[in-house]
Order: C-alpha cells, then structure tokens, then sequence
C-alpha cells in the first residue's frame, strides 16, 4: 500500500537558454560579418575617390583656354589613359585611333559620332559648342573606361 501514498509529480523540464549573451561561435560570426560589411564599404568608398580624382583631372582639361585647346588637351588625356590597356595606343592615328577609343563597344561614338572632333578639332580655328559638349562626354566616359582598364 505504500505505492498508493506516493505523490507523483510531473516531470519540468529545464527552462532554454537564452539568447543573450551569445555563444562565443555566435560572436566570430558576427565580427567576421562587420568585417565584410565594413571592407566592402571601405572598397566602395576608395574606388569612388579613385574616380572622382579622375574625373578632376579629365576636367581640368577642360579649363584650357579655346575649344581647339580643349580638344587638344581631351585628346591627350585620352592617350594618356589609352596606355593602360595598350602600350602602343597612344602613337596611333587617324581611324585606327578612333576605331580603339569606340572599343568593343557597338555604339561607334569616335569613328562615326560626336567623337570624331578629336582627328582635327584641336586644329581647327572654330569649334560649335554643342560639338565641343557633347565630345566632351562620350570623352569623359571613355576616359573612365579607360582608366578603370575597361575595353
């Protein structure tokens, strides 16, 4: 009779743990996290001064006296820049000099676009305005292209 006395009671299981403070693993996790956070932001940051600081340069070019000046010293940056996917790119001339700006790009902007300034528009005497602008940009953005070792 004595098993009829007993008081049984339900079993508890033990409460979980919490979640804070994190295991030890938990925290490398996290550090590892911030780490890659912190160098891709880092890498953004630096490769968006990189190119601001050529873009400066790019435009001081623009700060030459006359248009033909201007085209004169767009072209030579070009060349310039031209030499970091091509040691020879820099002597060539005419077309073929035109035909490597446009690159393996289909939108031919040098050797049938307002790009074509740069054979002869830092001889010229005169040059319009809106073809100066609008060399100027698809120059900028080759430059760019350039710069950053894009074909």
């Amino acid at each position: 009779m004595l098993l009829g006395t007993l008081v049984l009671r339900d079993v508890h299981e033990p409460a979980s743990p919490s979640w804070w403070p994190l295991a030890p693993g938990w925290w490398l996790v996290v550090a590892a996290a911030l780490l890659v956070v912190v160098g891709v932001v880092a890498w953004r940051v630096h490769r968006h001064r990189r190119r601001q600081a050529w873009l400066r340069w790019f435009d001081a070019a623009a700060e030459a006296g006359t248009p033909a000046d201007k085209v004169a010293a767009m072209s030579e940056r070009l060349r310039r820049a031209a030499r970091r996917l091509d040691p020879a790119a820099d002597r060539l001339e005419g077309e073929a000099w035109l035909a490597f700006l446009d690159g393996g790009r289909g939108d031919h902007a040098f050797s049938q676009g307002p790009g074509r300034l740069l054979l002869d528009g830092g001889y010229r005497r005169e040059v319009a305005p809106a073809d100066l602008m609008s060399a100027t940009a698809v120059a900028r953005a080759r430059f760019l292209e350039l710069m950053a070792g894009t074909r």
